[in-house]
Parts: C-alpha cells; sequence; structure tokens
C-alpha cells in the first residue's frame, strides 16, 4: 500500500539521461536507501546508450534529489512506521529526469490471502460469464 509520494531529481551522467530518454530505464527489483544524510537508488537498471562507446557499470547507486527536511521527514517516517521507499516512476520533465518515489507498507499474511481469495471469485465469475 503506497501512502506518500515524493517527486525527486536523480543525479545522472549524460549518457544516462539520454538512456532513460530513450524508455531504456528498469526500476524492477530497485529500492531507494538512505544513507548518511544522502539519498540513493540501487539496483535501477539503466541499459547502455547506443552512441556511447565507454563501458560503465550502470547498475550503479544513483543519488536523488531531496532537500534536507524531505530527506528527514522521509527518514523519520520510515524508522516509526515501519516504512520501506520504493521507486513507483521515472519521467522526464522538460529537460529534467524525475523519479517518483513512495512511502509503502508491506501487506500483512492475512490481507495477502484475502486478495487471493478476490481474484480467484474473479477469475472463477470470469469464466461463467465466458461460459454462458
Amino acid at each position: 500500500m503506497l501512502l506518500e509520494r515524493v517527486e525527486c531529481g536523480v543525479a545522472l551522467t549524460g549518457a544516462e539521461a539520454k538512456s532513460i530518454r530513450a524508455g531504456k530505464v528498469k526500476l524492477d527489483g530497485s529500492y531507494v536507501k538512505v544513507m548518511g544524510g544522502e539519498v540513493f537508488i540501487l539496483n535501477m537498471q539503466v541499459f547502455p546508450y547506443e552512441h556511447e562507446g565507454q563501458e560503465r557499470d550502470w547498475g550503479r547507486a544513483r543519488k536523488l534529489l531531496l532537500h534536507r527536511k524531505e530527506i528527514e521527514s522521509l527518514e523519520g517516517k520510515m524508522k516509526t512506521g515501519r516504512l520501506a521507499v520504493v521507486a513507483t516512476a521515472i519521467y522526464t520533465k522538460g529537460r529534467r529526469v524525475k523519479l517518483e518515489i513512495a512511502l509503502a507498507r508491506g501487506k500483512k499474511l492475512h490481507e495477502k490471502r484475502e486478495e487471493i481469495k478476490k481474484a480467484e471469485q474473479a477469475r472463477e465469475a470470469q469464466a461463467e460469464v465466458g461460459r454462458g
């Protein structure tokens, strides 16, 4: 469950920005971590830009650009509310690349079971409509 969303900038190289504009980025498995008063996104895969000749570490940690008060707020909520910060979207805004991050609370076991039941019921109802 996503609770609070925040838009932030990302510190990138020129080739990484061009690659992201071309849509060659994958947020699956990435996560946000606060280290030493700064916020980083880890495991965000930016695939190589086709016209660049250099080899780079395309899965490196990238610094997120947030104000100090935003960082302190996120860090406080993460500690007190047992929340995680996850990346939800990456997009361009003018010439800038922006990343949307959100505070998220994991589901409890009973919530997961309820969701599975609802999905099965919806699937069965769809099958009944298809038959009849």
